[in-house]
């Protein structure tokens, strides 16, 4: 019984983890400060990215992070779908356009996880390749992306696992800080009582 509760606390983790990258992330800073046009598949670039981020870190929490990992893609794809159901796609189209994104879903993982595992260039060529289509023209959007996803990544690792896999709660850095220096979550400070 004590399993099934755990497992069913995951999996709405898994929900409120999704619904922050789609929720808690500012799409318009994106569209404006990386020059994407507002359409469904730029919405779509900036959510992979921050879910992609989020399986980064779940990952890391062994197989119950494993398994948040599939709920939230599993909750990506059912959002994926409704959202092109609300915007009248055809259902044949939708299909396989489901397809191409599911596709393209597992290649940017891929070029992701190389990237973060390498050194900025690295990085820089994922997300030019996948988030930008191969399409930057302007090196400062890869500069600007590649240091929103280290901070993130960083910020992220810096949160506790264990209410991570329980309430699923994430909340995004800006895509440009306002004070760098608050990057990383404050520690709480040391006190030592003894002698008073």
């Amino acid at each position: 019984m004590a399993l099934l509760v755990r497992v069913l606390k995951i999996k709405i983790a898994a929900l409120r983890m999704y619904t922050s990258c789609v929720e808690k992330t500012d799409f318009e800073e994106f569209f404006l400060r990386c020059q994407m046009p507002d359409t469904f598949n730029s919405w779509f670039l900036i959510t992979l990215l921050h879910v992609w981020m989020c399986l980064v870190r779940m990952k890391q929490e062994g197989r119950s992070g494993k398994y948040m990992c599939r709920i939230i893609v599993h909750f990506m794809w059912e959002d994926v779908q409704q959202r092109g159901r609300v915007m009248g796609v055809n259902p044949y189209i939708l299909k396989k356009n489901m397809i191409l994104m599911t596709n393209h879903f597992y290649a940017a993982i891929l070029g992701y996880d190389e990237g973060i595992l390498s050194d900025d260039h690295g990085l820089a060529a994922a997300l030019w390749r996948t988030f930008f289509n191969r399409k930057c023209e302007d090196p400062r959007h890869l500069e600007l992306l590649v240091e929103y996803v280290r901070k993130q990544i960083q910020y992220l690792d810096s949160m506790n696992g264990e209410d991570l896999l329980l309430t699923g709660e994430v909340s995004w850095r800006p895509l440009v800080e306002k004070n760098p220096q608050s990057i990383l979550k404050p520690h709480s400070p040391t006190y030592n009582d003894e002698g008073l």
